[in-house]
């Protein structure tokens, strides 16, 4: 291993950026959608009939008949073979966190020894894949292996490579989810429904109301070479060792600095790609630590900004080998340096093009935005716990609250001057019927709220949940979680909330209320009721903590714990009620999510002990006998010389050697007797509990190792070529 160390970082420095230099000639806007089965493409392809009806399936959900799905099909085939397609396939997201797909060549032999090219309706609609092998969490037995895929027309068609991508839902034999993406479907819906209903208090115009989703991916890239000869890299996204170097993220110099040559040649490309497929990538920066970066598109609406994100992770994935890259997506791939997460920028929007979390022009406008800002709030108030839940991993586990990213505990951050008229409007209006003057007052202080945000509104980096303006970050999702799960809670939960809003506004107008009256009157009860989850401090510091818990705040510090939010009494009520997703579907999600923790820690457990056992010792041992010769030869030419160095060197490698593997025999006896406990609940607890604190006493020891051993032995790349050798 030492010698392929060595070997991978021959191959590096001998490597020619500008061999792999990415050039291009073309207008960015020129390319966007290029390969993508768009509106503008149907138009060219389909019938009137036909694209009035994928236009209302896009837009209202209407079921497309066999004879639309035929001639959209056809459509999608001509198109698609005149891109250079060969094939097709339902592209769809199961719950394994990425994306699969089974291609099928529009190729069809016919029975006269001839062959056409063929692609049909009931092929576009509906395909039958194997479900064996993805995770269900009960709902189905492994002999099962019927599972269905059923076009989404909301996400369009696309090329990627040679093959003609349709995006679909993933659902059972019996109709339960299996998917991502059919859950976010629903509460989109529910969503629409709450939102439209509370908008037309304020235009009667409105008809539809979208999510809109704007995420920023961050990422660490690392030479090919140097992730070959790292197996906790590659089998596990992460260092399982590792002394940091001497110069990391301190000096902060990295961050937003020039972006290196081979980098920016791998995110041309991406980004012409990604643009090609209509994904609107439109910022790229370094991030804060060496060789850490991040791109972030325009803001989309929120089932094709999920679909995306999933699209341009295989993308990075595929074009990064071009530039002999990795891709390492982990949310801590390094310690003791920055780790990645995925913000997540929410708002919502009318079918009008009103942003609803944006202040208006006047006071009609702000009382708009003030009811679903104030009812956002109501809703992480009230299911906080759950949007914890839909951010958990391991991986996340390892960020969170670290002083890179908000802490477990769920708050939101308005702002000072926001916060100030929430009191306002809690303070002044006390029910019942206002006067005139009352009245007045209170729409000439929220007529306010633009100019007040102009310079007034931060972004708080340590909060979970942060008002940014004209939208909320939700800034605690990992970089490799899955945008759907975290927008699937947090879009029922605000379905919920303003549902709830609207039946009591309701209830005060039928009892004499003016319909203004009756909204601040309610607006009141919810700003007095979630004044808990409001806070604008630092989320990283103890006292936070302590006030946290004196509010009666969770603060749920590892994932396994966070899981069981999902089948809650409260969780399962919530998702019922707006059907979204039933007990089963939740039950089923908490087994996944249970079962991937403790397949994730059993795997890097396992290549921990491999790692040890089979490359840090021997190495150890060897740099040792190396240190005994040479005081062997010394003695035979000196006489009375203490070596008193080369002795406490070697009794310290012997000291370090003997604990490490006693701690690794340990650690294997433990994960057997855990891997014999047959309820999933309890053995992913155990995994937590009884395995993890092993990964940090050995690595202090192996770390230390490190330091000593002749830097030409140790196998493992260092940090500061992982770094910085690039």
């Amino acid at each position: 291993m030492a010698s392929l160390r060595f070997k991978a970082l021959e191959v590096l420095m001998n490597r020619n950026p500008i061999e792999s230099e990415f050039e291009h000639h073309y207008k960015y806007a020129e390319l966007f959608g290029e390969n993508v089965f768009g509106i503008d493409k149907m138009k060219q392809y389909l019938s009137y009939d036909s694209l009035k009806s994928v236009k209302k399936a896009i837009q209202i959900g209407d079921k497309i008949d066999i004879r639309v799905a035929n001639d959209v099909a056809n459509a999608m085939k001509i198109w698609g073979i005149s891109k250079g397609a060969t094939h097709y396939t339902h592209w769809f997201q199961p719950l394994t966190g990425s994306t699969a797909e089974k291609h099928d060549a529009f190729f069809e032999p016919q029975h006269d020894g001839t062959a056409i090219d063929q692609f049909e309706g009931k092929n576009l609609v509906q395909q039958e894949p194997d479900a064996s092998f993805f995770p269900s969490g009960g709902l189905r037995n492994t002999f099962e292996a019927r599972g269905y895929t059923a076009w989404d027309p909301s996400s369009p068609a696309f090329i990627f490579g040679k093959t003609l991508c349709i995006p679909t839902i993933f659902v059972s034999y019996t109709g339960e989810s299996l998917d991502y993406k059919s859950p976010l479907l629903k509460a989109l819906s529910a969503l629409n429904k709450s939102a439209t209903g509370v908008a037309q208090y304020f235009d009667k115009e409105v008809e539809n109301v979208e999510a809109t989703l704007g995420w920023e991916q961050e990422f660490f890239l690392v030479d090919n070479a140097l992730y070959s000869v790292r197996p906790d890299l590659m089998l596990t996204g992460r260092t399982l060792f590792g002394v940091g170097s001497a110069k990391n993220q301190q000096l902060n110099d990295n961050y937003f600095g020039s972006i290196n040559s081979r980098t920016m040649n791998f995110l041309s490309e991406v980004e012409v790609e990604a643009l090609k497929l209509g994904i609107p990538v439109k910022t790229r920066h370094n991030e804060v630590a060496p060789m850490q970066f991040e791109v972030a598109p325009a803001f989309e609406e929120c089932n094709l900004a999920v679909d995306h994100n999933q699209l341009l992770i295989e993308l990075m994935k595929k074009i990064a080998r071009r530039h002999n890259f990795r891709v390492l997506f982990h949310e801590k791939p390094y310690q003791g340096i920055n780790g990645s997460g995925k913000h997540n920028n929410w708002s919502l929007k009318t079918n009008l093009g009103i942003n609803l979390l944006k202040p208006g022009k006047n006071p009609k406008q702000n009382l708009q935005f003030l009811s679903f800002f104030v009812c956002a709030i109501k809703a992480v108030h009230d299911y906080g716990d759950i949007l914890r839940s839909s951010m958990a991993s391991p991986g996340n586990d390892l960020r969170l609250g670290t002083g890179e990213a908000p802490p477990g505990i769920m708050s939101v951050f308005v702002g000072e001057e926001l916060t100030k008229k929430l009191n306002e409007v809690e303070v002044k209006i006390r029910g019942g019927k206002m006067s005139p003057e009352e009245k007045t007052e209170i729409k000439l202080n929220i007529g306010k709220i633009p100019q007040l945000l102009i310079d007034n509104t931060d972004r708080n980096r340590t909060s979970p949940f942060a008002f940014t303006g004209d939208k909320f970050e939700i800034r605690s999702v990992g970089s490799t979680l899955n945008c759907s799960a975290v927008m699937t809670a947090i879009n029922t939960m605000m379905a919920k909330v303003l549902k709830e809003f609207k039946i009591q506004v309701d209830q005060k107008i039928e009892s004499g209320l003016k319909k203004d009256e009756a909204i601040f009157e309610i607006l009141r009860t919810f700003i007095s009721t979630s004044k808990k989850i409001r806070f604008d401090g630092d989320g990283y510091s103890k006292e936070w903590e302590e006030e946290a818990k004196k509010r009666g705040l969770t603060n749920v510090l590892k994932s396994v714990h966070a899981y069981g939010e999902k089948v809650g009494e409260t969780s399962i009520q919530l998702f019922q009620e707006m059907q979204v997703m039933t007990r089963a579907e939740l039950e089923a999600r908490y087994t996944i999510n249970l079962e991937r923790y403790q397949k994730i820690i059993q795997i890097e457990a396992r290549i921990l002990g491999d790692l040890v056992l089979n490359h840090i010792i021997p190495t150890a041992l060897n740099y040792q006998t190396q240190l005994l010769n040479n005081i062997e030869k010394l003695q035979k030419v000196t006489s009375g010389i203490v070596m008193n160095s080369q002795m406490t060197t070697i009794e310290e490698i012997a000291e370090r050697v003997d604990l490490i593997h006693s701690k690794v025999n340990e650690l294997v006896s433990k994960r057997r007797a855990v891997n014999e406990i047959p309820q999933i609940e309890k053995k992913a607890k155990a995994y937590c509990d009884s395995i993890l604190p092993f990964f940090d006493e050995i690595r202090y020891e192996v770390d230390k190792l490190e330091k000593i051993v002749d830097d030409k032995l140790w196998p493992l790349p260092k940090y500061r070529e992982l770094l910085f050798a690039q």
